[in-house]
């Protein structure tokens, strides 16, 4: 006998499956972590120099890797916010 109705069979496999099926990857785990530390970096020295440029740039490299699964889009993302630190000022 089985302890579960086909209905929560199906449900529960559904929902399995789908958390299994992740196009999350170790990579871009890997690099949202690196420009997570990054964007601490920049966050932490904006707000030393009182600039919200560079606050709002750590902010954006702490919060898109939970947004961009894919490894080079992430990488790309990543790099381009980065570059903008090193940008010279307007």
């Amino acid at each position: 006998m089985k302890p579960f109705s086909p209905e929560v069979e199906s449900l529960i496999h559904a929902t399995s499956s789908g958390a299994s099926d992740s196009s999350w990857s170790m990579g871009s785990i890997f690099i949202g972590i690196m420009f997570s530390i990054v964007g601490l970096g920049a966050w932490r020295y904006g707000k030393k120099i009182a600039s919200a440029r560079h606050m709002l740039l750590g902010v954006g490299l702490m919060v898109y890797g939970y947004f961009v699964p894919n490894v080079w889009l992430s990488l790309l993302v990543g790099s381009i916010l980065t570059a903008f630190l090193f940008w010279p000022p307007v």
